[in-house]
């Protein structure tokens, strides 16, 4: 009778592919792309930095509570909320590092003015012997 052969090229919808090897066994694996963030999961939409989500979840919210749905603005509000703290979260690295930074170049330029007046004494002494 006939007898319908494997196909080599199935999808699967949890990402999974099988691998057929020489025995005829057939093995399950992930590809390789699933967990990789060089892909975007979403092929339709680019996405957007936190400030314009901001934006849009504020528009969303006042146009839903315009319309009469509180809840509904209330968990837009919330979205919008959400991106508020990640800019100030940004806004504080963003402070730290230069703080960093200052520090840094203070530190540097200690360093450097102790090294010339060592340098300084070091040859006063020499001229004085």
């Amino acid at each position: 009778m006939f007898q319908r052969k494997p196909r080599r090229f199935r999808h699967h919808r949890n990402g999974r592919g099988q691998q057929l090897h020489g025995n005829g066994s057939v093995q399950t694996g992930l590809r390789s792309h699933s967990f990789s963030n060089s892909q975007t999961t979403n092929n339709y939409r680019t996405t957007q930095s936190a400030e314009k989500l901001l934006e849009k979840y504020n528009t969303l919210a006042k146009e839903a509570i315009s319309s009469g749905d509180k809840t509904l603005g209330e968990n837009y509000l919330q979205h919008a909320d959400h991106f508020t703290r990640i800019l100030a979260e940004k806004e504080n690295l963003k402070l730290s590092k230069e703080e960093d930074n200052k520090n840094t170049i203070e530190v540097v330029s200690d360093n450097t003015k102790s090294t010339l007046d060592e340098t300084e004494n070091q040859e006063k002494q020499i001229l004085k012997t």
